[in-house]
């Protein structure tokens, strides 16, 4: 007997933490859906979305946040800054549990328009040839290259590097391909892909014995 009421105790004490009310806080990644060909989002105010949960904990265990998204439709936007109102209903969520509190509340964001150029590569060297041996030059396949991103910031680009290469040691001519140095995510090439850089590398130049003139 003693036996059986403990199991029971066991399976009541079980069923009561199954089914008990508790809260957990999640953060839910904000995707924006429906941005405009012609724009380019420079900043937005929150890149998550804090929410307070409240179910079972059985309920919560479901609540899978790794999988979930917040998603902002942005059709229509237009250059500047537009405010959007949080509705956390949206969000998928479990049977047997609610929401009781998230933030922010509201979503900036701000559009600029897009812009396209043509700048040209310049590749950037690190290291020194083989002793004897100089770099004679850098030939680059494109040598220049179509880009697009955030107008303001496109119009202000007079050339694009690449990453460093590293030409230590190098006798002879040489072929590599480097990636373009981006920052910011604001600005982009049109067409991905890296540039072929040939390394030209030459001897150096060898002084000529001077001849003596005819002694007199």
């Amino acid at each position: 007997m003693l036996v059986l009421a403990l199991a029971i105790s066991v399976f009541i004490w079980a069923v009561a933490q199954g089914t008990s009310s508790i809260q957990q806080s999640f953060d839910v990644e904000i995707e924006l859906v429906g941005v405009e060909k012609d724009l380019v989002v420079t900043e937005q105010s929150a890149d998550s979305i804090n929410v307070r949960v409240r179910g079972s904990r059985a309920a919560l265990r479901n609540f899978s946040v790794e999988q979930l998204k917040y998603r902002v439709d942005v059709r229509g936007g237009k250059p500047g800054v537009a405010v959007y109102e949080v509705d956390v209903e949206s969000i998928p969520h479990p049977t047997g549990t609610s929401f009781v509190g998230y933030a922010p509340s509201q979503l900036e964001v701000r559009f600029e328009k897009r812009g396209q150029k043509k700048v040209p590569v310049r590749a950037e060297t690190e290291g020194s040839p083989a002793p004897g041996f100089h770099l004679a030059g850098l030939v680059l396949e494109p040598s220049e290259i179509a880009l697009e991103g955030a107008r303001s910031q496109v119009l202000r680009m007079k050339e694009i590097l690449t990453e460093k290469i590293d030409i230590a040691g190098l006798a002879a001519d040489a072929e590599r391909d480097v990636r373009l140095v981006l920052s910011g995510g604001l600005v982009w090439p049109e067409k991905e892909g890296p540039i072929r850089v040939l390394i030209r590398i030459e001897p150096d130049p060898t002084s000529e014995p001077q001849t003596e003139g005819p002694r007199r």
